[in-house]
């Protein structure tokens, strides 16, 4: 892969983690994190020209129809992986990945999996893959997949209902699952419970949001998006009314008055393709917010 070029670069005060020489040439730069002593949130996702992130097609829904498998963004979603501590999707999300995927930088990129490894162990000190997390009101996940049965660490975040559905598939016996239940409206869950039992019960610190648009539209309208990682994709998909194709959020609308707006932070490109990294200047964080029905 040729280097990803970059065209802006807001100055950064605060570096959580240098890249290795190889890695950074490739990106074209450094990738920090500011530092905090409270989880931060990361979302990745890639649109096309006209704002769809989704075909809605049977076998071409997933995110490499939109951006054409494009090998840089595919570079960028890795190093994001090798970056997290816990990546979080939702069970659309899940159900549109190959059956074989795992979300570990070096399956969406095999070519850098070596150089992603001795980033994560060795530059960021931390020696396991990051913590998968699945988040699904009702819990129906095909429990088949290889990503149950591979020895990866596994969170299934879900409702009460969920919860006896998944029992009843027998989740409690995969290897390395585990099964945390938390109070749900029509099921959906609050996200700030989802962020708040991963960083007081988990540990984690660098949160790598994947979708989907309804899974990101919650996080965003409760003010918990830290930022953004945005790949544009030089396509137009369209929209028909009988044939909905979401956006980037969904099941969610904000009025002029109270409709978030990101700060830009770098700008880069590879082949037509851009690659926009954008920031929340104010999100509504405050005290630590409760877990409910943990």
């Amino acid at each position: 892969m040729n280097p990803i070029r970059t065209l802006f670069q807001q100055e950064e005060n605060h570096v959580s983690s240098l890249l290795p020489p190889d890695l950074a040439s490739q990106y074209g730069g450094d990738l920090s994190f500011p530092h905090a002593d409270r989880l931060y949130i990361s979302a990745n996702f890639v649109s096309t020209l006209d704002g769809v992130v989704t075909f809605a097609l049977p076998g071409q829904s997933g995110g490499g129809e939109i951006s054409g498998g494009n090998e840089a963004d595919r570079f960028i979603m890795g190093l994001l992986r090798a970056s997290a501590d816990a990546i979080v999707v939702g069970a659309e999300t899940l159900n549109e990945t190959a059956p074989t995927h795992r979300w570990t930088g070096a399956s969406v990129y095999p070519a850098a999996a070596e150089a992603y490894a001795h980033y994560r162990k060795e530059v960021l000190g931390k020696p396991r893959d990051p913590l998968t997390v699945i988040v699904t009101g009702r819990g129906h996940l095909d429990l088949t997949r290889s990503l149950f049965h591979s020895g990866a660490e596994v969170l299934i975040v879900t409702s009460a209902l969920g919860k006896d559905q998944l029992l009843r598939n027998g989740a409690d016996q995969l290897p390395s699952t585990q099964i945390r239940q938390l109070a749900a409206v029509d099921g959906s869950i609050d996200p700030r419970a989802i962020a708040s039992l991963l960083e007081n019960q988990f540990g984690v610190r660098l949160l790598l949001h994947e979708g989907g648009p309804t899974l990101l539209g919650s996080f965003v309208s409760a003010g918990i998006l830290d930022e953004l990682f945005l790949t544009i994709s030089p396509q137009i998909a369209g929209r028909t009314p009988g044939h909905h194709r979401l956006g980037l959020v969904a099941n969610v609308q904000f009025a002029p008055t109270t409709a978030p707006w990101l700060t830009l932070v770098s700008a880069k490109q590879h082949s037509s393709h851009l690659y926009l990294r954008y920031r929340n200047p104010e999100p509504q964080r405050g005290e630590r917010w409760p877990i409910s029905g943990a």
